[in-house]
């Protein structure tokens, strides 16, 4: 019995063997990715706190408490610059190690959906930016009638939190579009389970918003449920496709076989 146990073992090794080295290549080059990324994040981390600091004042209003907080500020602002300058790379790496198990039209269709999924963290980083943060940061600084001393730390943290996740929401569309037309999910199964969504959201909303009014929670809500919308209709358009290639494949095969 050991040595059948032995034996599957290895084959199972064997098996997983040029996976794994396909694995830590494409790993390899996701972190020299990122590593370029971080270096370019230094060079520019000074104009992009600046840039960060705007909806609370500037830097001049901003205060380090540690000895060592600004550099860390440094340090954080050039690795979310350096995420987010090599996520094309890391996505087409991510793509590269799953698409050999996929048929040739998913292909097309994760291949075609690498730029607008970048382009959607971009918008919606743009929209906790320019559209959230403006409304929620004076909120925060002036509650109750107390003036405040930032924590550069702490308000970079808060700043690089919010305007990530809500980019990641914005690419919720795209990303429930390519399982739809992979056939992982199907549109009907997002209409149905639309209050779960509605509940999650609100959860979700209330983690991402930075503070707990009603109008704050509204102002994330509210793209997050057109969100869910466009993601319902995007799967019902994405999933039709996959249903026309999947009745055209056999029709080519026929056609092959009988000539």
């Amino acid at each position: 019995m050991s040595d059948d146990w032995s034996a599957d073992l290895q084959a199972l090794m064997a098996s997983l063997g040029p996976h794994l080295v396909e694995l830590r290549r494409r790993l390899f080059i996701v972190l020299a990715a990122i590593t370029v990324g971080v270096v370019i994040g230094f060079a520019f981390a000074e104009p992009i706190l600046s840039v960060l600091a705007q909806p609370v004042g500037g830097l001049e209003n901003l205060q380090a408490i540690e000895l060592t907080e600004s550099i860390g500020v440094y340090v954080r602002v050039a690795v979310l610059v350096g995420g987010v300058l090599a996520m094309p790379i890391i996505v087409y790496e991510l793509v590269a190690f799953v698409v050999p198990g996929l048929l040739p039209h998913e292909k097309r269709a994760l291949y075609i959906s690498l730029p607008f999924i970048f382009l959607a963290f971009i918008a919606g980083a743009a929209f906790a930016y320019f559209v959230m943060l403006p409304v929620a940061i004076p909120f925060l600084a002036s509650f109750g009638g107390i003036p405040g001393n930032f924590r550069v730390s702490s308000y970079v943290g808060f700043i690089t939190r919010v305007v990530f996740w809500i980019g990641v929401a914005f690419e919720t569309p795209l990303v429930i579009a390519l399982l739809a037309r992979i056939g992982i999910i199907t549109p009907q199964q997002l209409i149905k389970a639309w209050r779960i969504a509605v509940v999650g959201i609100a959860i979700a909303a209330a983690l991402i918003t930075p503070t707990p009014d009603p109008v704050n929670m509204g102002i994330v809500m509210v793209p997050l449920l057109a969100l869910y919308g466009l993601s319902i209709i995007l799967a019902k358009f994405m999933y039709r496709k996959r249903q026309e290639a999947s009745q055209s494949e056999p029709e080519t095969s026929s056609t092959l076989s009988h000539g």
